[in-house]
């Protein structure tokens, strides 16, 4: 790997507030993001980089490329809860490797908008298509936990739940399809994606009067966020006692291994060195934030903080650290410039 991709990433501002966060965590600093802060911040940035990919993709169109690379994405979101599934369970019960292999089949925003910043300071061109990607991955990925956490559930269990749910089953259903398909994070992404093609589409003079918002704020705001990210990955450490050498091995491994694999179908759909950057990062990451409030409400059986500590506590560290910088150099070595 490339010093210098390292160097680039370790020494931007995000990425040096995020250490900030962690290191007064460690060292013991009253350092604390009031509660109502984060959350404004994280929808900031869903909205703005939402506005800005609907834009892009006003501009670039919904051509066979953009489709295709979207449809591939969804794909890898059914994919790798699956295989995931299928390896947790050499170690854990049916409920807990659902919920972690779901949490490692979503996405994290905030990964893929810290690479989104990254290629920005290493000046490679991205397309904005790819928020659309980004959007539609949260979803399959809940939807396909909760079915094996039913399917690996023991008969007794099972039976139960038939009980429970008699006359009330497709309720059930309703509110896991609601939770997947309209959380405020996929549904605020998809809606500003939305807004953001109509502007730029219909009414592009309006660009203009969004462009402080949506550009001149976020670069502020993408620290402020990781800073608070910094504080809470830190303070998930203690809860990785719990999750042993075996979750902490996946939760470490797992990241590069699926990138490699959205490395494969990046070359397969011939996306250029900053849209494969991008797409392995989708694949690659976990998410702590959409994921486990889904399974909290319709696998209470697993435990919180394996599926919590491991995607925030080391994947997200992995990959914000050290795995942006890797996935661009094997991208480099695969796919030429330009």
């Amino acid at each position: 790997m490339q010093s210098s991709l390292v160097l680039q990433n370790l020494l931007s501002a995000p990425v040096l507030f995020f250490f900030l966060g962690i290191l007064g965590v460690l060292v013991g600093s009253d350092l604390e993001i009031p509660s109502p802060l984060p959350k404004l911040f994280s929808l900031y940035l869903l909205l703005a980089i939402g506005f800005k990919g609907g834009m892009e993709l006003a501009h670039s169109g919904l051509g066979p490329q953009v489709l295709l690379t979207v449809g591939a994405a969804v794909a890898m979101s059914l994919l790798v809860p699956l295989t995931s599934f299928l390896f947790l369970r050499l170690r854990l019960d049916g409920y807990n490797a659902a919920a972690i292999a779901a949490s490692y089949g979503s996405i994290s925003a905030v990964t893929f908008i810290t690479a989104e910043n990254f290629l920005n300071v290493v000046e490679v061109n991205f397309d904005g298509f790819m928020v659309a990607a980004l959007a539609l991955m949260e979803s399959p990925a809940i939807v396909v936990g909760v079915i094996l956490a039913r399917l690996s559930a023991p008969a007794e269990d099972a039976e139960m739940a038939g009980d429970q749910q008699n006359g009330g089953g497709s309720l059930r259903w309703r509110e896991i399809l609601q939770e997947a398909f309209l959380n405020g994070s996929v549904y605020l992404l998809i809606g500003s994606l939305v807004i953001g093609y109509v502007v730029a589409a219909f009414s592009p003079a309006g660009l203009a009067k969004m462009d402080p918002f949506t550009e001149k704020l976020f670069y502020g705001a993408l620290c402020f966020f990781l800073l608070d990210m910094g504080i809470v990955a830190a303070q998930r450490l203690r809860d990785l006692k719990q999750a042993g050498a075996f979750l902490i091995g996946f939760s470490l491994l797992a990241p590069p291994l699926h990138a490699l694999l959205g490395l494969l179908v990046s070359l397969l759909l011939g996306l250029g060195q900053g849209n494969t950057l991008l797409f392995m990062v989708l694949c690659a990451s976990a998410s702590y934030i959409a994921v486990p409030a889904a399974m909290r409400m319709t696998v209470p059986q697993a435990n919180p903080s394996l599926y919590i500590s491991t995607a925030l506590g080391l994947t997200f560290p992995f990959n914000v650290v050290i795995g942006i910088p890797l996935y661009m150099a094997l991208t480099r070595h695969f796919i030429p410039a330009g």
